[in-house]
């Protein structure tokens, strides 16, 4: 079982270290540049990560007993990190960005992180063979940059992150996976620290070195039950990685029906949305409120796989609703809106022809 003191000192670590860094990085000039998305002002550090990366691997390399995934994951964690340090300090080309995301997702591959069978709802598993490799890259690289788009609003994509490492932890606890609790629990402490200095207002943020590595760290871990597990299926860790996947499905269609490039950022993400109408706190803490909700209705998902689906269904058709209204992908997407239109037209249609007879 995992020892509690390993996560509070993973969070005292990271507490004492992000001061220190922030300090560092604007003597460094390394900090947040103000442009027409950007909803901060003055000169904030944007390597906060580097508090979260280090914490995480001294508590790793004291307390933890490794393994060949471990080592894997942790290898290909800390490619993802500098890479994401290079970009916070020169800005690289989005080319190299992914390629690099690839190199990382490939080592982790290489030690053994990968996803044979996928293991949907109502016993439905899918032997994918020799698509394995595309699929676990994939899945990979696409979770890691829906963490990092996510990150827009102070303390957003630390606070998700918190809880989707929390639930994973705890699915590990439920699973005794004693790899995969102590990971995303360490994780957790270590993103705790940060976020005191990160929370509205925040005085330094992540930055792509925090949010690829963290990312990473949950594409891998969230997969690592994957060849033993009948449980802790494809379906959960999507599941508790809803709102950021939502987010950058959306961002994909809106800017591919704009014509725009996908890595051409905007201001249209489910978080500028939220804050235009709830304000920066409020929409952080909405955000979050989603994602915990996801996560409950996974672990009811676990008890009963029934009423989890509903409860699953249930949230997913609140969100799509939200989107539709919102006009988050386009003015002219509404799909469930305009079935629930034809819906009623029909009925009063029906209700007309009854009431004459």
């Amino acid at each position: 079982m995992i020892d509690v003191q390993w996560i509070l000192l993973a969070f005292l670590i990271s507490l004492i270290l992000t001061p220190i860094i922030k300090k560092y990085s604007l003597l460094a000039k390394s900090y947040a540049k103000e442009n027409e998305r950007t909803v901060h002002h003055g000169l904030i550090s944007r390597i906060g990560g580097v508090a979260i990366y280090l914490s995480f691997v001294i508590v790793i390399s004291l307390f933890i007993e490794v393994d060949r995934t471990i080592n894997g994951i942790v290898l290909g964690g800390s490619i993802m990190f500098f890479a994401g340090l290079v970009d916070d300090l020169i800005d690289l080309k989005p080319r190299i960005k992914l390629v690099l995301e690839l190199i990382a997702a490939i080592t982790a591959i290489y030690f053994g992180v990968s996803v044979d069978i996928i293991r949907l709802p109502f016993g439905i598993s899918i032997d994918i063979g020799m698509f394995s490799v595309l699929f676990t890259l994939i899945w990979i690289v696409g979770i890691t940059n829906a963490v990092n788009l996510i990150d827009g609003l102070d303390g957003l994509s630390g606070g998700l992150c918190v809880i989707v490492f929390v639930i994973i932890g705890s699915m590990g606890i439920i699973e005794r996976r004693f790899d995969i609790m102590s990971l995303a629990f360490v994780l957790a402490g270590s993103v705790l620290g940060f976020l005191v200095y990160n929370s509205h207002p925040a005085s330094i943020f992540m930055g792509d070195c925090g949010s690829l590595f963290l990312g990473f760290m949950i594409s891998t871990i969230s997969i690592m039950g994957f060849k033993s597990s009948t449980i802790m299926t494809l379906a959960l860790p999507v599941l508790i990685l809803m709102v950021p996947i939502i987010d950058t499905l959306s961002a994909i269609l809106r800017r591919t029906l704009k014509g725009q490039r996908f890595m051409q950022a905007d201001k249209s993400h489910l978080h500028h949305l939220l804050m235009r109408q709830f304000g920066h706190r409020n929409t952080v803490l909405i955000m979050c409120g989603v994602t915990s909700l996801f996560g409950v209705s996974a672990f009811i998902y676990m008890i009963n796989r029934n009423i989890g689906f509903f409860v699953m269904l249930a949230i997913l058709f609140g969100v799509e609703l939200f989107i539709e209204k919102s006009g988050m992908i386009s003015s002219h997407y509404h799909p469930l809106t305009s079935v629930g239109a034809w819906s009623v037209a029909q009925s009063q249609k029906l209700y007309k022809k009854i009431s004459k007879k």
